[in-house]
């Protein structure tokens, strides 16, 4: 049985909302009423329940609204 062992680069990191209203500092109800409205990106949905964001996505997100967060990161 031959075992694919991905490596680091190619590992997407996923976010849970809690995290992603963290990074952002918006909401919870905020996020989900942006991606209602198609301001922010969608999740993936894992299960009914679960629902996580790739964390590229987030952060193409926060280059495309705030311009390069390279070292500026606000607190």
């Amino acid at each position: 049985m031959n075992q694919v062992n991905p490596s680091p680069q190619s590992v997407e990191q996923l976010l849970r909302i809690q995290v992603v209203s963290a990074v952002t500092t918006l909401s919870k109800s905020c996020i989900n009423l942006w991606v209602a409205q198609g301001k922010f990106p969608r999740p993936l949905a894992l299960s009914s329940t679960v629902k996580v964001w790739r964390a590229s996505d987030i952060q193409n997100w926060l280059e495309e609204k705030f311009g390069d967060t390279e070292g500026d990161h606000v607190c």
